[in-house]
């Protein structure tokens, strides 16, 4: 819950989900209209200006309604949008590659979204790892709003996502088999956390216990293995269309790999041992993400 209750926390969960389309919606207008603008501007640059444009009118809006999960949605809409925006300033680069990889990027996101959106019971809640981070640093709500809700998500996708610049503008390169290999593993990756989140909500429905059946009998965070595999997969479409950004693009998919494994993975582990008995277990017996160095009884 928040410091203070969300004027709009009476809503039924369909209107809140409304509200929260006419947002998004508001800032895809907002985005197109003023992307032009920049057109002088490396598209790096662009991207990132309006990146923050679009976060600076969601966080207003966001301490308007007392609730930082507006926000939520933000992590897997802004990649499609960024990857617009890359195609549009991109000159020479195969049709083939723009869509396959805007398709992926997009089936991608609107799964992520559409769990969000399952999961979330409208304005009268608000995620818990925020709440969790107020505790952790001291801050005030503004404050942890401000900087650990939006301003770093916001870096944090936009730096993610440069390996769609090198794929989308710089990808003069023929279409070739390693786009395809790209693109399915961003689709493999989204459906892995498909089916990783509906046996966890399966699961939840009978036991409070943590889930080892399935995708979860194999790591403790399946569905961050899924999450994963997108980034490196928007990672290898850039490779395929421009083979020389493959050192620098790097810091895409190694920097989600990082902030997953060093910040979302003990956030989630500390909850868990606080909250499912036999997790501690679980722990010592399964590994983080990758499905590999399952220690056996």
């Amino acid at each position: 819950m928040t410091n203070a209750t969300s004027p709009l926390a009476h809503l039924a969960k369909p209107r809140a989900l409304a509200i929260v389309a006419a947002v998004y919606a508001l800032l895809i207008v907002i985005a197109i209209s003023f992307f032009p603008v920049f057109d002088g501007l490396h598209p790096l640059w662009a991207t990132l200006i309006v990146d923050f444009i679009t976060t600076t009118v969601i966080f207003v809006l966001s301490c308007m309604l007392r609730n930082g999960s507006l926000y939520d949605a933000y992590w897997s809409t802004a990649p499609i949008l960024l990857g617009w925006g890359f195609a549009v300033r991109g000159t020479g680069v195969p049709g083939e590659r723009v869509a396959i990889a805007l398709i992926a990027v997009t089936i991608w996101g609107v799964r992520l979204t559409s769990n969000w959106a399952r999961g979330w019971p409208g304005f009268d809640h608000e995620d818990w790892r925020y709440v969790q981070m107020r505790k952790d640093t001291g801050m005030s709500w503004f404050m942890n709003n401000l900087t650990v809700v939006h301003v770093f998500p916001t870096l944090q996708v936009w730096s993610g996502s440069i390996s769609l610049y090198a794929a989308l503008t710089l990808g003069t390169r023929d279409f070739n088999a390693l786009d395809v290999v790209g693109a399915i593993v961003i689709v493999g990756g989204a459906m892995i956390s498909l089916i990783a989140d509906e046996q966890l909500r399966s699961h939840r429905l009978t036991n409070t216990g943590p889930c080892r059946s399935g995708l979860w009998s194999l790591a403790r965070h399946p569905n961050y293995f899924g999450e994963l595999c997108a980034w490196w997969g928007m990672w290898i479409i850039g490779v395929a269309g421009h083979p020389a950004a493959w050192w620098w693009t790097l810091v895409s998919p190694v920097l989600m790999t990082v902030l997953l494994r060093t910040a979302s993975v003990p956030i989630m582990d500390k909850r868990s041992l606080e909250r499912r008995p036999g997790y501690d277990v679980m722990m010592k017996e399964l590994p983080a993400i990758l499905p590999i160095g399952r220690k056996l009884r």
